[in-house]
C-alpha cells in the first residue's frame, strides 16, 4: 500500500534512528520534520509521528515489529499520513491496520485511498433519528432498545459472554440488515477472529461485511489506530455511497488500554489509576466520528471490557458518557446459568420513551423493572427466614420474578452447535405479550423451569 505524497514536502524526507525505546522509536531529520500522524518507514516497518520534540527529532510509534532495526538506521518519510484503501472493493475481506489483506486473498482493488485521521461531522450536517434496531434477543428489545444511529455498550468483565452476545447481535442484525456491516476486533484474541470469519462465511453474509483486526499480540500503535481504519471505510459508505453502516467494536476497552500503552511509552504523567492523561480526548476523537448524518447513519455497537466489575473505572466511565445505551452484563445472573446475563435493573437505554417505543412496550418494561427490583429486596427474607414467611402478595411476587428472569433468557444461534438448542429470534410484539401475560399471573401450571431457555410462549405451552 502506497501512500499519496505530502504537500508540504516536495521529497521524502530523510531521517536517522537515534533511539529505540520499546514501542517508541525517535528520528532525527536534517532538513524539514514531518508533521504529527506523518509515516515513517524504516527497515519495512512503517512508524506514524506521535510528538515533535526539540532537535528536529520525530518521536514516533511503530506499527509493526522493531526487531532487527539499529540505530542509526535510515528512515523517510513523504509527509503524508497512514492511507487505506475504501469501496466496495473491500467487502468481504479481512484487513489489518492499513488496509492490506490478511485472509491470504489478493490485496483489495480500490478506486480511492482516505487518511485515516478525519474530523467529526459538522453540527450542521447531523440528524437526530428516533428509530430503534429491533435485535430479537428478548432483554435487549424490552429493557435497553438499540438506536439506529447510535452507539450502544455491552459492559461485563471477563468471561460474562460479551463476544458471544455481540456474535449474535451480528447472526439477527446483518441479515436483515440494508446497508454495509463493519466488524473491528481491537487487542481481541486471533482465535476469535478466526471462527466470525468462519461463521459469517457459514451464514452467508460476509459479502455485506467488512473485518478489521489489530490483534493482542500486535503492536500497541496498531491496536490503537484500527478504530480510525474502521471509521475512514464507515464514513466512505455512509458520505459517499449514502448508505447505513452497522459498526461492530469488540473491545473497545482494548483501544483505551493500548492509548494508555502508547502515552506510558511517549513518556507522559499517567492520570487516574494509571489511565494516560488524554483518555477522555482521544475516546471522544474516536466516538464523535460514530454519527447520524443527511445522507446516512452509523450505528455502533461496542463490546466494553469492566476491569475487576469496577464499574467506577475511568476508562469505563468515560466510555459510559458516549452511549444511547448500555447493555450490563452481570456475573452474578451469569453464574446462575441465566444467558444473554443481562443485568435488568443496570442496563438503560435513551430509546425507552412513550415517545419513541409506545406507551405499551414503556409500561411493560417498567413493571418488568419493579417486579424485579422487589424480588431483590426480597431475596435476603428469603435467605434468612424462607419463602413460607412472605406474604402472599410477596410469594406472587417471587413467582413472576423467578418466571420473568428465566423468561429473558433466550438460545442464541451462535452457540447452537455446542448446545444442542436451536436459537430463538423473538419479535419484541411476543417479548412484550410474554412479559403482559407473566405480570398479569398471580398463580401459575407450570415450573420455572418450564420458561427456562424458550422464544416466545407459544414455546412453553408446546413445552408443557
Amino acid at each position: 500500500m502506497t501512500a499519496s505524497r505530502g504537500e508540504d514536502l516536495p521529497s521524502d524526507a530523510i531521517g536517522t534512528i537515534v533511539a529505540i525505546r520499546g514501542g517508541v522509536v525517535d528520528v532525527a531529520f536534517d532538513g524539514e520534520v514531518p508533521r504529527i500522524h506523518a509515516l515513517v518507514r524504516a527497515g519495512g516497518v512503517a512508524f506514524e509521528v506521535a510528538s515533535l520534540i526539540e532537535g528536529g527529532v520525530a518521536r514516533c510509534i511503530p506499527l509493526g515489529s522493531v526487531r532487527g532495526l539499529g540505530l542509526g538506521a535510515a528512515a523517510t518519510s513523504s509527509g503524508a499520513g497512514l492511507m487505506v484503501p475504501v469501496g466496495a472493493s473491500v467487502l468481504g475481506r479481512m484487513l489489518n491496520v492499513f488496509g492490506a489483506p490478511i485472509d491470504g486473498l489478493p490485496p483489495p482493488v480500490a478506486t480511492a485511498h482516505r487518511p485515516i485521521h478525519q474530523p467529526p461531522p459538522a453540527l450542521s450536517e447531523r440528524v437526530l433519528r428516533a428509530e430503534v434496531l429491533e435485535t430479537g434477543i428478548k432483554a435487549i428489545d424490552l429493557l435497553s432498545p438499540i438506536e439506529r444511529g447510535g452507539k450502544t455498550g455491552l459492559f461485563g468483565g471477563a468471561g460474562v459472554g460479551k463476544t458471544v452476545l455481540l456474535s449474535e447481535l451480528i447472526h439477527n442484525t446483518v441479515e436483515h440488515h440494508h446497508g454495509v456491516s463493519l466488524f473491528c476486533g481491537i487487542g481481541e484474541r486471533s482465535r476469535e477472529a478466526e471462527e466470525l470469519w468462519r461463521e459469517m462465511g457459514e451464514a452467508g453474509v460476509r459479502d455485506k461485511m467488512v473485518m478489521l483486526f489489530g490483534q493482542m499480540n500486535e503492536a500497541p500503535g496498531v491496536r490503537f489506530l484500527i478504530g480510525n481504519t474502521a471509521l475512514t471505510m464507515a464514513e466512505f459508505f455512509r458520505d459517499d455511497r449514502e448508505q447505513d453502516v452497522l459498526l461492530l467494536i469488540d473491545n473497545i476497552f482494548r483501544f483505551v488500554q493500548a492509548g494508555s500503552e502508547v502515552s506510558g511509552l511517549l513518556g507522559r504523567m499517567p492520570s487516574r489509576v494509571g489511565y494516560q492523561p488524554t483518555l477522555a480526548t482521544e475516546l471522544a476523537a474516536l466516538q464523535e466520528r460514530i454519527a447520524s448524518t443527511h445522507k446516512g447513519a452509523i450505528t455502533s455497537i461496542q463490546a466494553v471490557y469492566v476491569p475487576a466489575d469496577d464499574f467506577t473505572d475511568p476508562a469505563a466511565a468515560h466510555i459510559f458518557s458516549h452511549l444511547s445505551a448500555s447493555v450490563v452484563l452481570s456475573r452474578k445472573r451469569a453464574s446462575e446459568g441465566l444467558y444473554p446475563a443481562v443485568d435488568p435493573l443496570a442496563s438503560a437505554s435513551v430509546m425507552l420513551t412513550p415517545g419513541v417505543v409506545g406507551q405499551r412496550h414503556y409500561d411493560v418494561a417498567r413493571a418488568v423493572r419493579r417486579t424485579l427490583a422487589e424480588y431483590e429486596e426480597l431475596r435476603d427474607i428469603i435467605a434468612m427466614l424462607g419463602i413460607e414467611e412472605l406474604s402472599a402478595h410477596d410469594r406472587a411476587v417471587v413467582a413472576r420474578a423467578r418466571r420473568l428472569e428465566r423468561f429473558l433468557t433466550q438460545p442464541f444461534f451462535t452457540v447452537s452447535a455446542s448446545t444442542g438448542t436451536a436459537g430463538e429470534l423473538v419479535p419484541i410484539s411476543e417479548t412484550l405479550d410474554g412479559c403482559e401475560t407473566i405480570l398479569q399471573q398471580t398463580e401459575f401450571k407450570l415450573p420455572e423451569s418450564a420458561y427456562y431457555m424458550i422464544g416466545g410462549l407459544s414455546d412453553l405451552r408446546e413445552t408443557g
